[in-house]
């Protein structure tokens, strides 16, 4: 029951061709440099170092392809993107990655479920609802976040709906929400009387057709990162703003895509993760700052991947600029990039169980979070 990327999979096939399908992660980045000599990672990590996402290329996992060389190589056949991994100020650390799409583009297992099955993954993109549920058959530990807030939404039309500015005020007017059909925070907010049940359609399919056709008398779940953009600037049948709230903004605060091992591979990986993650933290601060290059081998790889998803620079820009605006990458409460709030994570398991869902009784935030490889100086 964690939350769908973006759409359904059979949904995606009939759409295709139609739409860009809709959406759906201080310290200045070089200052650092006494730490990031050349090899640095050469004989603590493995020789490559296999990053599992959750989905096809997109600016939201800016920090991972901010680590890639200008050797980077796309495999458009298995879907992925290799390189050297380099450091902020593009010293070579000695060691590769490899940036793999999920998704469809591993036949939609999940990504707890590839680690769980795949050796070679070093690190995946693990939600805090997903480790939870799944912590008693794979065990995982999220070291490094890449994204401060998850950007997932609802947004609604403000022409139609000039009167309301959050999600609770979706649930008290009793509007009609088209969501997909599963989702943690449809339960949390349920249970805690922000929606309603009969207020939920689990329709949604990830195309704009029906938002578009009901002239927004419908409200929708999507990605504050993509949606806003897509719908003002390329979708022209609406061709115009909407509004939206973020999940994290109305109390649901997951933490979406942290860096996630498999738990037993903590002490195997321990002296890899000291060094490795606050090159990590440095490339989420420099791809703030300058997310281009990124963002170019980003859309190259959509490009050359050449599925049913579509990927254009401009709404790769746009979930740059947003990422900074709504501190989706972020300090959050301190003055350090990627680390945890593991209170944060305490409350969202216990919202996870107050809806009825199944996490464990004893599950704590220290069983799926860890701050111990955070570098605290490097921020914003």
């Amino acid at each position: 029951m964690q939350f769908s990327r973006r759409f359904s999979f059979s949904a995606a096939l009939i759409v295709v061709g139609s739409v860009a399908l809709v959406a759906c992660g201080g310290d200045d980045a070089g200052s650092s440099s006494a730490t990031s000599a050349s090899g640095s990672l050469s004989g603590v990590c493995p020789a490559q170092i296999v990053i599992q996402t959750d989905w096809f290329p997109e600016a939201e996992h800016g920090t991972v392809y901010q680590l890639l060389g200008d050797d980077y190589r796309i495999d458009a056949d298995t879907k992925r993107v290799a390189g050297s991994l380099v450091d902020s100020d593009g010293t070579d650390t000695g060691v590769d990655v490899e940036i793999r799409a999920g998704g469809p583009a591993i036949g939609g297992t999940r990504v707890v479920e590839a680690m769980a099955t795949d050796s070679d993954i070093t690190l995946g993109f693990v939600n805090t609802d997903s480790a939870a549920f799944n912590h008693e058959t794979i065990a995982t530990l999220a070291v490094v976040g890449t994204l401060e807030k998850n950007p997932q939404m609802i947004m609604w039309d403000p022409d139609t709906y000039p009167d309301v500015t959050s999600i609770a005020d979706l649930g008290s007017q009793g509007i009609t929400i088209n969501v997909f059909s599963a989702g943690s925070f449809l339960d949390v907010f349920v249970a805690t009387g922000v929606l309603q049940r009969d207020q939920l359609d689990p329709s949604y399919d990830g195309s704009p057709a029906r938002f578009i056709a009901e002239g927004g008398r419908i409200a929708q779940q999507g990605f504050a990162s993509a949606e806003p953009y897509l719908y003002e600037k390329t979708f022209t049948d609406w061709g115009r703003p909407v509004k939206f709230q973020l999940l994290h903004d109305a109390g649901f605060q997951i933490y979406a895509q942290p860096l996630a091992i498999r738990a037993a591979d903590k002490d195997a990986l321990s002296d890899c993760l000291k060094k490795l993650v606050p090159i990590v933290q440095r490339a989420s601060v420099a791809y703030l700052k300058d997310g281009s290059r990124a963002n170019g081998i980003i859309v190259e790889a959509v490009e050359k991947y050449d599925t049913f998803w579509v990927y254009e620079q401009g709404v790769a820009d746009y979930s740059t600029g947003v990422q900074r605006e709504l501190g989706l990458v972020g300090n959050g409460d301190d003055d350090t990039v990627d680390n945890f709030d593991l209170d944060r994570v305490d409350r969202v398991l216990d919202q996870l169980r107050a809806a009825g869902l199944e996490v464990s009784a004893d599950l704590t935030a220290e069983d799926l979070y860890t701050n111990e490889f955070i570098d605290p100086s490097i921020g914003l």
